[in-house]
């Protein structure tokens, strides 16, 4: 394990506890592959400390801390353990947990040290002074040994309400003892900004020492928490990738870094880092077996979405006015939603962004307008189906359909047998290249069926769909007189491994409504592929 560089001065830090305490989030389990692979992403976005878990605490960071010695050379990052302070009536010296930290080969250390007074009775059982000689002794013992050392002073903001001279002597102890760094955490999350500002600004003053913040978001103000620290003079951020953390999670790291970067004028990345952000979001998500966030700030595919007509038409004159920044300095992209609130401007902006030029044709985009809203009247929904929009859109500038194929009859068959086992399957004919296709497949579930039958009677004709694969589907019963007569609308998700697009059905019944999106969906695919149509 090798450091190439720091952050770009070490003024301030941004440092990344995703693989230690983002990992305590409900639904995460990390594999030691996933760990190393999270690691590299962060030190490919820029982050200056990752604090890669508790070795010796389990085998799983033991292993992690040795492999990352052997395969990850850092770019950017240096790679932190975690542990605790000494045990009371111990030496730091001969405290197996203590050098555990020192086998990990991490040149840099987070000692959690407690700040709260119940805790440090109730929890260590131990006394006021001799916690302080824990931090004093191992602090001191491991800055011997040649490592960087930061302290979590954990509970700190609790602490502080409940005996303020006693928690800042922990940080005043840690500070002379050789801590770079002494964090303040609100371990319990129930801190607001203005109170954050104020405590740190007086720890500060009174201690001397460098502070940082460690937010949890129970009060959904870990963000700006952060920010109000920094604001106070805190030159350390901890937070995890995407707010990953136990209960409702921790400090989002990027957009406390977007925040830093293009609010406050800070340099905290290397060069170019910040436009890889949302890039580095979803590829941790899906490491992390997540969806992302669409509604994340900055990352978030819906972040810089817009959708009425109002603001479409004050976009076309200039993005600002309805952005806070332009979006590829994050990564990220304007989209335009097409739904019954578009107006004119919304379509030419959406043609605009697919690459379809509408000429100024006023006539044409108005058509667009009202076939939007006629159909999104009847359930669809376009907004949420880019693909089949597309496929609308450029039905009306080219003055017919895209059809790759017609559709003669289809039919699915769903058996309940005797033995208590299900069957389902389904028979497409279909005209394809003036060739009559019929064609049938079993499958999981009806529309699995349907979508395994067109799959085997299309694939010969075009090759390209060996490629597509169903990645999601989503029904929802829409307003009727009872649940089983209601419309029906399908939202299907296709990828052809090196993208996704989104299709739309509505129908009477549930299959009916699927067929739709997924004729679309092969549609869009073939539109895809530079395929030609026949018809």
């Amino acid at each position: 394990m090798t450091t190439k560089a720091t952050a770009p001065d070490d003024t301030f830090h941004v440092f990344d506890t995703t693989l230690r305490d983002g990992a305590q989030r409900e639904g995460i389990n990390l594999t030691v592959a996933d760990k190393l692979t999270i690691a590299r992403h962060l030190d490919d976005f820029g982050v200056g400390f990752i604090e890669g878990g508790w070795p010796g605490a389990n085998p799983r960071d033991t292993e992690f801390f040795a492999r990352a010695q052997q395969e990850i050379d850092f770019e950017h990052a240096q790679l932190v353990a975690f542990g605790a302070t000494r045990r009371a009536g111990a030496k730091a010296a001969e405290d197996p947990q203590v050098q555990a930290l020192l086998d990990s080969g991490a040149p840099v250390i987070t000692l959690v040290a407690k700040s709260h007074d119940r805790h440090v009775e109730l929890a260590l059982r131990t006394t006021l002074e001799e916690n302080l000689e824990m931090v004093r002794d191992t602090v001191a013992h491991l800055r011997e040994q040649g490592r960087r050392v930061f302290v979590d002073c954990e509970h700190f903001f609790d602490g502080y309400r409940a005996n303020a001279e006693y928690a800042k002597s922990v940080v005043r102890t840690a500070h002379e003892a050789g801590a770079d760094v002494v964090i303040l955490c609100d371990t319990n999350g129930g801190m607001l900004p203005a109170q954050v500002q104020a405590v740190v600004s007086t720890v500060l003053a009174d201690t001397g020492a460098r502070l940082g913040i460690h937010a949890q978001d129970d009060t959904g103000c870990a963000v700006a928490n952060t920010l109000a620290a920094v604001d106070a003079g805190a030159t350390h951020v901890q937070c995890t990738a995407n707010g990953y953390g136990e209960r409702v999670g921790n400090a989002n790291l990027f957009p406390v870094v977007a925040a830093l970067e293009l609010k406050y004028g800070k340099t905290v990345l290397h060069e170019g880092a910040l436009a890889d952000m949302t890039r580095i979001s979803h590829a941790i998500a899906e490491v992390v077996n997540l969806t992302p966030s669409t509604h994340q700030p900055y990352v978030g595919v819906s972040a810089f979405a817009h959708k009425a007509g109002l603001h479409a038409s004050a976009i076309k004159v200039d993005p600002d006015l309805y952005q806070h920044i332009d979006p590829e300095r994050v990564g990220n992209t304007m989209r335009m939603l097409v739904s019954d609130m578009a107006g004119r401007a919304s379509i030419e902006l959406k043609g605009k962004e697919l690459g379809i030029d509408l000429g100024g044709d006023r006539a044409l985009v108005q058509r667009v307008v009202e076939r939007v809203k006629e159909r999104e009247l009847k359930g669809y929904t376009y907004e949420a189906a880019d693909a089949s929009f597309e496929l609308l859109l450029r039905a009306e500038v080219e003055g017919r359909p895209r059809r790759y194929f017609r559709t003669e009859s289809w039919r699915a068959i769903a058996e309940n047998r005797p033995d208590g086992t299900h069957a389902n399957e389904a028979t497409v004919k279909l005209w394809a290249k003036g060739e009559r296709i019929v064609a049938t497949a079993e499958g999981n579930g009806p529309v699995n069926a349907l979508d395994r039958a067109l799959r085997v009677g299309l694939e010969r004709i075009y090759p390209q769909l060996a490629k597509l694969e169903l990645i999601d589907y989503k029904v929802r019963i829409l307003e009727g007189r009872t649940g089983t007569e209601s419309t029906t609308r399908v939202l299907i998700t296709t990828g052809d491994g090196s993208g996704d697009w989104a299709t739309v059905g509505v129908a009477e019944n549930v299959i009916a409504a699927s067929w739709q999106a997924l004729e679309d969906a092969y549609t869009y695919g073939l539109l895809r592929a530079g395929v030609e149509p026949t018809d």
